[in-house]
């Protein structure tokens, strides 16, 4: 029977991790970021389902020829997850392996639904390959900020929200992030524009989240934060990590620019709760 771990028991899921799988797995398992394990025994588990703390992505670990796992999945996210999903306004579910051998079996899995798929890029940052000449210059009134406690504190930020709820959707909150992420931030007019912070980390390797509010894009912000973020991992001999949509053709000139190079692509399968 597929059982949730409780937290403490998350070690155990450890051998199931593909070494060379993405970082967003790992965090969750050793306890850095929030999330959910679903797995087919609570001692020794074989097959398990990670559900990421910020809602975005359901990865599968483990024996991908698991056929008691394979053949409960399906009533069990009917009866488990679609109403958890519901809670937190989730209308799909988005499916990945932590290695390609899932591929198959989450087809085959789902071969009743209306399955969609998308592919993902994965890159990583050395030292030796950073650009650091490339970085933009932006425009008058932006303003670059460290994401640190002055900056929660401030109060003449006006849009505290933004700020705050980005934070949380990936950390349990806003003190774990500062004591193990990095970021940085673009105010104009005292609005915060644009973000670009640490989403998930495990050891050394800083995953990066970006986000520019739809008004201020095509400004340059992301390259401009991009580079101070990587500057500052660099500093700490941190790794950088970014992992974006193959479509996201933005994102990977900004990534490429920069001096990220593509270590692994995989690929996401999606259906409809409803």
């Amino acid at each position: 029977m597929i059982t949730e771990l409780q937290k403490n028991k998350f070690y155990r899921c450890k051998a199931l991790l593909n070494e060379h799988g993405q970082l967003e797995v790992k965090a969750v398992v050793e306890g850095v970021n929030p999330g959910r394990i679903f797995a087919d025994q609570i001692d020794s588990p074989q097959s398990a389902l990670i559900w990421l703390g910020n809602n975005d992505g359901f990865l599968f670990i483990g024996n991908e020829d698991n056929e008691q796992f394979n053949n409960q999945i399906n009533d069990f996210i009917d009866q488990v997850i679609v109403p958890e999903a519901k809670k937190v306004g989730l209308y799909y579910f988005e499916g990945i392996g932590n290695h390609q051998k899932w591929n198959k079996t989450i087809e085959k899995i789902f071969k009743h639904q209306e399955l969609g798929s998308w592919k993902q890029r994965v890159y990583k940052l050395h030292k030796e390959n950073y650009k650091a000449n490339n970085v933009p210059n932006i425009k008058e009134g932006y303003t670059v900020l460290k994401m640190d406690n002055a900056l929660f504190e401030d109060n003449t930020i006006k849009n505290p929200a933004f700020l705050h709820s980005k934070i949380l959707s990936f950390w349990a909150s806003i003190e774990c992030f500062l004591n193990t992420g990095i970021g940085y931030c673009i105010v104009y007019d005292r609005y915060i524009v644009s973000l670009c912070f640490s989403g998930f980390v495990v050891e050394n390797t800083h995953c990066i989240d970006i986000e520019t509010l739809e008004a201020h894009r095509g400004n340059k912000l992301a390259q401009k934060l991009a580079h101070y973020f990587v500057k500052d991992c660099l500093t700490q001999s941190s790794v950088p990590y970014w992992d974006c949509m193959d479509s996201n053709k933005p994102s990977i000139a900004v990534a490429e620019n920069i001096g990220f190079s593509n270590v692994f692509n995989y690929v996401g399968y999606e259906f409809s709760f409803y």
